[in-house]
């Protein structure tokens, strides 16, 4: 069981990391480790074992975010209700300072594919991604922050700019926003636009947290840049400057660095998390 008495209602101004179950004895051994961690929600539904036993060891040293992968907010099918009610116990069993979902899309019919898909930013599409994260805010019993997607193409049929369908979101729902700022870098090389712009036109005021990762570059069949939000290796200066530029404008805010793929010891990830406190501090 967890101790209730040392729940964290919010998560702290300062780095945190993407907790990965080889860096716990590392956690908690080490004398000046992050304040904070964020965990995949689908990696701990179930009702016990080794990954409940090691969250709940570590929920007592740090604030924690509880980040899903799985519910398909933009998808054309219901959510998912049984596995909405597992998210739910996880949720009421960890009380975490944050729970935040993509918004993407990851289901068809019967089907889950296991990618985080594109919507068309129309307003059929904002109805329904309104009513998902309504029905999960209702269902949860507390705010959803919604994630900003890296983008490799842009619908004919959108109407709206993806800031426009962002803020829209959060007038229909009232939910919070992650913004991933690496997500905002891929897009900005992708699809030609300026990342400065984007951060500038964003509802800033509805951000409670930010998330830095790496990425992939590689070209498309023109020759031209193309981005790969992988996660699988250090931050890019680019992205390091956008924080900076972004914490200009939010101020201080809790920042994440992702790596999940070919996962680095705990030394390159906490240099990481270094370079995010130096950030902040200026």
């Amino acid at each position: 069981m967890l101790d209730s008495t040392r729940q964290f209602d919010r998560l702290p101004n300062t780095p945190g990391v993407g907790y990965k179950p080889q860096h716990f004895k590392q956690l908690c051994d080490d004398p000046d480790p992050v304040e904070w961690i964020e965990v995949h929600a689908e990696n701990y539904m179930g009702d016990g074992g080794r990954p409940r036993a090691q969250l709940a060891a570590l929920s007592e040293r740090f604030a924690l975010s509880i980040h899903g992968v799985g519910l398909s907010i933009g998808g054309e099918m219901p959510l998912d209700v049984d596995h909405l009610k597992r998210l739910k116990a996880l949720c009421d069993w960890a009380k975490p300072a944050s729970f935040s979902e993509h918004l993407a899309w990851s289901t068809h019919g019967s089907e889950f594919l296991n990618d985080l898909l594109p919507l068309p930013y129309t307003p059929a599409t904002l109805a329904r991604v309104a009513d998902h994260i309504n029905q999960v805010q209702d269902t949860l019993s507390r705010k959803m922050l919604l994630e900003n997607p890296s983008s490799y193409l842009v619908f004919a049929a959108s109407t709206l700019s993806e800031t426009d369908f962002i803020a829209e979101v959060v007038h229909k729902t009232s939910c919070g926003l992650l913004l991933d700022v690496n997500n905002v870098f891929i897009s900005s090389v992708n699809l030609g636009i300026s990342a400065s712009h984007y951060i500038d036109a964003y509802p800033i005021n509805h951000v409670h947290e930010i998330h830095v990762g790496g990425h992939d570059t590689q070209t498309d069949d023109s020759g031209a840049p193309l981005l790969i939000d992988t996660h699988g290796q250090p931050v890019d200066e680019p992205v390091w400057e956008l924080l900076k530029y972004t914490l200009g404008k939010t101020g201080p805010k809790p920042v994440l660095v992702e790596w999940d793929n070919d996962v680095p010891d705990w030394p390159a990830l906490q240099a990481e998390t270094k370079r995010i406190a130096e950030v902040l501090a200026a």
